[in-house]
């Protein structure tokens, strides 16, 4: 593929919610224009862009991939984004790397909950934004209904910009409202095939458009108000601009897996109307002393070229995929990682259309492409120039929603899992990984269960590490709500030596959150000096094993009163194991109770989903916090809730709102379980206990 310079390039990315035919648009646009031979089909596992045998096994779109053609002297960069929740921070990446977003909306379904987050994505990351009603030939399609829809949804900035022919079966075909001429499956449709209700509708549409064409721009809003019209040259220049600066949002229609109706059209709009990488304006950067830099898509000015994407394999090592946003990045050269402060070798570049890999000698400014093997480049990261060093905004991608416990199947598989797991997060921003010590277990946190159980088949096929997901275990707490004064006393004869440790300690409840204290209250020499360490060492170590449940103990005063030792027998390890006695004795009598963690929850749903929203957290147990209209049709509730009842929340949040909902929590306090949960809490932890001894 030869190069092209930033006017002639167009990077797209194609969205929308799952199942609307992203992927077979895709591939319809690649076959039209040449870059593959055949279709392949979503069905089969065969198409250019699903490349990764969990997708084509799953039938959806798991990562982002890039699909490159050329369309009448352009290069148009096509990247198909993933349309299910579960994956939603590929779609952060891809944004980041095009100038326009193509939402795909299905002609049956209409607008759907990823329709609204991918067009919420393009707009907080100020692209250009255009809709395309796939899938025109089914049953039930209609279009109006649909554009009116968007309309609703997205503002009176959605104007149609071609019109269909036909329905359902009898789709034919799309007319270019800006031209008033037809096109079918084999080229310009002859007008004698074009129903007149069509051209009818088309004329309609088409003053539509106008009129939006016109209040996007002040002059051409004079222009029409003082003669009524708009000439061909004015439109197709106001149409462009206006899609460019983001106040037009146009919208095509096609049937990709219908002989390709419609895609031809909608390349040679993508060409004509989205805008190239010179045309997206100046992008901020950061240079080496904080100043503001702005660049131009100039292949000759100072290299800035972001990581959008990391895939990590296990035979290939890892592969960057990348948007030079200026200047020109070479095949064999050293550039500067900014983020890291280190420079990076970068070997042969490559042009991606799915997995296939073709060679380049370089990256012009405004076109993608991918690196192999860089040794300490992460995704966000910026490769520049040394010597005028810039650094690019970092992708912001979304917070995990969800965490299960993972546990390795084997010893094998236990040794391979730690570097495996840091792999996958190279791969996967969503993915967070981290330890809970207390818990004796290794958590993964992602998107949903989907994208967590998909981290689980990764692991196994291309590392080769079996895991099991189970829910975590909820780190549960004790404490005491009484005073206690009890004795430890560690006595024992053996023929020679012996052992002899006695201590009294007196226990107190804190406040919650107060920590623990231990206070020496030991007078005369009741207990030595040396081994007063040695009963609160025993202390602290019973504290790791509560005798409610077996939870860590927390909130309490111990002070150590009085006590007694022997001139030959006491030694440390005597005094030991007498606190440890002492403390596990005054627990029982000290009125032991069982505590849990709170969550602060932070729940952002359409207000019209509200009352569902307050009734769910209230039969967990939630306290409402307050409600907060956010101005756009959504309203925050927040509430303080058992972190027990949040385990499952994202599935449960996504049942209640169709998708439409999102939250987030972090840890509040820790407070007393009721009783009749606190019962359950307790068996379960004993069965626990005797498996993994029985185990052993």
């Amino acid at each position: 593929m030869k190069r092209y310079p930033p006017d002639r390039i167009r990077n797209v990315a194609v969205v929308g919610h799952g199942g609307t035919g992203k992927t077979t648009l895709v591939e319809a646009l690649l076959f039209a224009g040449k870059a593959i031979d055949r279709m392949g089909r979503v069905e089969d596992g065969t198409t250019t862009t699903d490349f990764d045998p969990e997708e084509a096994r799953r039938r959806i779109t798991i990562s982002a991939a890039i699909a490159p053609l050329e369309w009448k002297d352009h290069k148009v960069n096509l990247v198909d984004g993933p349309g299910y929740p579960d994956f939603m921070g590929e779609i952060a990446g891809a944004v980041r790397a095009v100038e326009s977003v193509l939402v795909a909306v299905d002609a049956v379904a209409g607008v759907e909950v990823q329709t609204e987050k991918a067009d919420a994505i393009a707009a907080r990351e100020r692209r250009s934004r255009a809709f395309v009603i796939t899938r025109m030939d089914r049953e039930n399609a209609a279009f109006t209904r649909v554009l009116e829809a968007l309309q609703a949804g997205f503002g009176k900035s959605v104007v149609a910009v071609q019109w269909p022919v036909g329905g359902e079966s009898a789709f034919a075909g799309v007319v270019d409202l800006l031209e008033m001429r037809a096109h079918g499956a084999a080229g310009p449709l002859p007008a004698d095939q074009v129903p007149a209700e069509a051209m009818d509708a088309a004329r309609a549409a088409r003053e539509r458009l106008i009129e939006a064409i016109a209040e996007s721009d002040d002059a051409l809003t004079e222009v029409y108000l003082e003669k009524g019209e708009l000439t061909a040259e004015q439109i197709a220049r106001g149409l462009h601009a206006g899609v460019r600066a983001g106040t037009i949002a146009p919208v095509f229609c096609a049937a990709a897996s219908h002989n390709g109706l419609g895609v031809a059209p909608l390349l040679d709009a993508i060409v004509g109307l989205l805008p190239s990488p010179a045309e997206r304006g100046p992008v901020a950067a950061r240079g080496a002393k904080g100043d503001e830099v702005t660049l131009t898509a100039d292949p000759d000015g100072v290299l800035a070229a972001q990581v959008w994407k990391t895939m990590a394999d296990p035979y290939v090592g890892k592969l960057s995929y990348l948007r030079v946003v200026n200047g020109t990045l070479k095949s064999d050269s050293q550039v500067w990682n900014a983020a890291r402060g280190r420079l990076e070798r970068i070997g042969q570049l490559f042009v991606l259309r799915g997995k296939h890999q073709e060679p380049a000698p370089e990256l012009p400014a405004g076109d993608l492409g991918a690196v192999a093997k860089l040794a300490d480049t992460a995704t966000g990261d910026t490769l520049t120039d040394k010597d005028k060093a810039v650094t690019l905004p970092p992708i912001e991608f979304p917070k995990p929603a969800i965490a299960m416990a993972v546990e390795p199947k084997s010893k094998t598989d236990e040794d391979k899992l730690g570097s495996a797991l840091a792999r996958l997060t190279e791969e996967d921003h969503t993915l967070v990984v981290q330890r809970a010590s207390e818990m004796h277990q290794t958590l993964i946190s992602g998107m949903g269960e989907s994208h967590l159980e998909i981290v689980a088949d990764r692991l196994r096929r291309k590392f080769g590490v079996d895991v099991v997901l189970s829910v975590p275990r909820v780190p549960y707490r004790e404490t005491v709500r009484a005073h206690a004064r009890v004795q430890g006393k560690y006595k024992k004869q053996t023929g020679g030596r012996g052992q002899y440790g006695d201590c009294w300690i007196e226990m107190d409840p804190k406040p919650r959150g107060g920590g623990y204290e231990f206070v020496d209250k030991i007078f005369g020499g009741a207990i030595p000096r040396q081994f007063i360490p040695a009963v609160e060492k025993g202390i602290k170590e019973a504290m790791g094993e509560g005798v409610v449940a077996g939870y860590n103990v927390v909130d309490l005063k111990v002070t150590l009163v009085d006590g007694s030792y022997h001139d030959v027998d006491s030694s440390e390890m005597a005094f030991k194991i007498a606190g440890s006695m002492a403390f596990k004795k005054a627990m029982q009598e000290a009125r032991p109770v069982l505590l849990e963690p709170v969550v602060d929850v932070a729940v952002h749903v359409p207000d019209d989903q509200m009352g569902d929203i307050i009734g769910d957290l209230n039969s967990k147990r939630g306290r409402i916090q307050g409600m907060e209209p956010n101005g756009d049709g959504t309203t925050t509730v927040r509430a303080q809730v058992p972190m027990a009842e949040m385990l499952r929340y994202a599935s449960d949040l996504r049942s209640l709102t169709g998708g439409r909902g999102t939250f987030e929590q972090a840890f509040s306090h820790y407070e007393e379980v009721p009783s009749h949960i606190a019962d359950k809490v307790t068996t379960e932890a004993r069965k626990q206990k005797e498996a993994v001894e029985a185990h052993h």
